[in-house]
Order: structure tokens, then sequence, then C-alpha cells
């Protein structure tokens, strides 16, 4: 394998974490919420004129709009390949946040924000993780999927505190304005290095070596194959280190499955409790931080990030089931443990940071444990689709809890029924991980990267 065949593989993927970089403004929403707020208390001419109740809701709209139209942009990627994709990302995310940047109107905001950008979040972030799975071997794919998806967790960072400087010279919609336009050329700048490769290769130095049409007695590689690659079709009768017979299926197929409800549901519950801190956590700084609310913001994305990547790489060793069994009941306990500290008269601002630090990575585990699952168990074939329809559990986790969250902070002023529903559920959701796993080993799906 030449060193320009290797490099493109780390090409792909970098490109595919600028482009997240991009797209994971929409982390910093509780930024810009703040502002709609301060708005809204202080009214006059150009005010925004919204209910309190509602400023959650672009928000809550863009994860669920996010999530179905992965399902789209899935298909489309399978289909037309990642560039496109991510090109149409790019120019409906850029439109969104330029239409948003015009007006100050509730219905606008909903439609260009939470519809509009939604959409071009989802093709962007459908094109980015299955070009550069495909140009790896499997023992890679926690790694790989972790570094990209990364990008979206890590955004943040920069973000948080280039939004809250342009806020302050600015006015919201010209800050708008320039993310619409930077990130216009950016998403679509970056897509051109998006490529999968070329077909007949085969991930790993390792495989380059074995003839064509030829299989190892250890068992983990079939060479080149009718789609390109076969990771893990191979026989399991041979070595207690082979893994089992998997083909690639069908969206329709998957569909049939209990196991996918089952893993919907997990994710449904994992991804909504992080993204129910994630769009408050600025407002949940503001009384003990002030101005400078906007860091636990940029420190969470931090976490984020690092949960992408660092659970990726255990579940490469220790498998998906088992490590987000360990990430799930650890959120569950920051969630109880959350009630008081976020319910005490004066918040300690180390506490919050902490706090938020740590369900800011047990959030992030979930967006690299879930596509790899996808992938193990699904192929790589219809991966793009297959991995849009779980992510809708992501996208209605985060419209039911972050609304949840806003009409509960409205009627009660505090966030502790939010804290104490999301740990309850994170529980529960550890449980079905468990159930899950038994009947992955009952169907012979022991492999660790899985079990």
């Amino acid at each position: 394998m030449s060193q320009s065949i290797k490099n493109k593989g780390w090409v792909v993927t970098f490109s595919g974490t600028g482009i997240n970089l991009a797209l994971g403004i929409l982390y910093t929403w509780s930024i810009f919420k703040a502002s709609i707020k301060q708005s809204i208390e202080a009214g006059g001419e150009g005010a925004f004129n919204w209910e309190l109740a509602s400023l959650n809701d672009p928000y809550a709209i863009c994860c669920i709009v996010f999530a179905f139209a992965m399902i789209l942009a899935g298909k489309c990627q399978d289909k037309f390949g990642p560039k496109i994709t991510a090109f149409i990302g790019g120019v409906l995310v850029g439109l969104g946040f330029i239409w948003i940047s015009q007006t100050t109107d509730y219905v606008s905001w909903v439609l260009g924000f939470g519809v509009l950008a939604g959409v071009g979040i989802g093709f962007g972030y459908a094109s980015a993780t299955p070009p550069a799975l495909k140009w790896f071997p499997p023992a890679k794919t926690g790694l790989i999927a972790g570094l990209v998806v990364s990008g979206f967790g890590l955004a943040s960072v920069y973000i948080a505190p280039l939004g809250q400087y342009l806020l302050g010279i600015w006015s919201l919609q010209n800050a708008m304005l320039f993310f619409g336009i930077a990130f216009m050329i950016v998403v679509c700048g970056l897509s051109m290095l998006l490529v999968n490769p070329p077909a007949g290769y085969v991930p790993g130095e390792d495989a380059e070596a074995a003839p064509a049409d030829s299989k190892e007695e250890e068992g983990i590689r079939l060479t080149p194959s009718i789609a390109g690659w076969l990771p893990e079709a191979v026989s399991a009768i041979h070595s207690s280190k082979a893994v089992e017979m998997k083909r690639d299926i069908k969206p329709s197929e998957i569909l049939k499955k209990p196991d996918f409800y089952i893993l919907w549901l997990i994710y449904f519950i994992g991804a909504g409790a992080g993204l129910m801190v994630i769009g408050s956590v600025a407002g949940m700084a503001k009384a003990s931080m002030g101005e400078l609310a906007f860091l636990v913001v940029a420190i969470l994305a931090i976490g984020n990030a690092s949960g992408r990547i660092i659970a990726g790489i255990i579940s490469d060793k220790i498998g998906r089931s088992n490590t987000l069994i360990v990430m799930l009941l650890f959120q569950s306990v920051l969630m109880f443990a959350a009630i008081p500290i976020m319910g005490s008269e004066t918040i300690n601002a180390v506490f919050l940071v902490l706090l938020t630090t740590f369900i800011g990575f047990n959030y992030g585990t979930n967006l690299s444990l879930f596509p790899s699952y996808t992938k193990d168990l699904w192929g790589l074939k219809n991966f793009g689709i297959n991995y849009g329809i779980i992510f809708t559990a992501w996208g209605v986790g985060g419209f039911v809890m972050g609304r949840m969250s806003q009409m509960l902070k409205a009627s009660t002023s505090s966030f502790s029924s939010s804290f104490m529903t999301a740990g309850i559920f994170l529980v529960i959701g550890a449980a079905l991980t468990f159930v899950l796993k038994a009947r992955l080993a009952k169907q012979g799906l022991t492999q660790k990267r899985v079990a």
C-alpha cells in the first residue's frame, strides 16, 4: 500500500472532523438563547417577542429535524457519495443562518435555525463518518468514529467564546450572518476532500498481502468482494478468535429486529439526557459566573469531544456494551448529584464546571458508540441510512427532554425535576443495555467490539 493511499484515509478523517467543527454550532445554542432572553426582557423596538417557555424551541426543533434528515442524508451519502451530500449540507446551514440574521420573528427562527439549518447539519454530519470508516480496518472503528464526531462536540470550545465576543461588538443577528457565511465556505470547501476508497480496497497493511479471494484461518478478513470490502465476513468455525459471518443488512431488515428498537431506546435516553443539559448550560452558569458563563459551554465541549474519542478507543478494547453500561450509570449518578448542586442558592462555579464537563464527557460517548454499533451489527454498505434511522433517537431525545426541561424550568424556576427524571431514565437505559448485551450473546455476536 503506497504512502499516499495510507495518508488519504487520514485526510478524509480530519476533513470530516473539520466539517463537524463547523456544524457543532448547535451545541452553542445556550449562548444565543441567553441573548434572546435578554432581548425579550429588555423589550423595545426590534426586540425578540417570544414566550419564555419557547426559548428552546428552535434548538429542540433543530435536534429532531437534524436527526430525521439523517435518514435522507444517509441514503444520499450511500447513493451519491459523501462529497455531494456534505456540499448540500454546507449550503443549507449557511442559508438557514443567513435567514435568521435578518429577523427576530419566532416562526422564522424555528424555520431557519430549526428546519433549514437542521437539515443542513444532518446532511453534513451524515457524510463525515462513513467515508472515514471505509479507509480503516475494523479494529479501528471506535477510534476513527470517535475522532470524526469529536469535531461536533469540540466546536463549542471556539464558537462559545467567539460567539460571546461577536455578541458584544455586534448584534445577535450580525453574529448569525457571520456564522452563516463562514460555515458555508468551510463545510463546502472541506466536502471536496471527502472520498470513498477505490473499488476493491482492503483496509490495513496486513490485508494487502493476502491474495485475492483468500481468507485466513484466524478469521478476520475476506479480501475484495462485490461491495469492495466485507470487513468481518469470515467463517467462525476454525478459531475462537474468529467472528461470525455477517452481511450488509438493508434498512427494511433492521426495522424487523428487536435489537434495533432496544438500541434506539438506549440512544434516546443517553442523548436526550445530555442534550437537556447542553441546551441550558449557559443559563445554569449565569448565576455563578455572570458574563463568563460561556466558559462552561466551552469546557463542556472539551468533555463532549474527549468522551467521543476515549469511548471509541475503550470500546475497541472492552466492547461497545460494556463501555455504554459504565457511561450510562456514571451519567445517572451525575444527574442525581446535580440536584443539590443546582438547587443551592449559591452555585459553586468549580462544582458546576466539573459537573458539566463530566456530563458532556458521558454524553459524547453516545456519538461514537452508536455509529460503531451500527457498523458492527449491520455492515458498511448501507451504513449511512442505517445509522440515519438509529440517529432519529438522538433527535427525538433532544426534542423531548429539551422541551421538557425548558417547560419545567419556566413553571418551577428549577432544573431539579429535569435532573431527577433524566437520572431515572439513564438507569433504565443501563438496564436495557444489559438486555441488549445478553441478546447479542445468544445470537453469537460475542466478539469484543460489540459485547
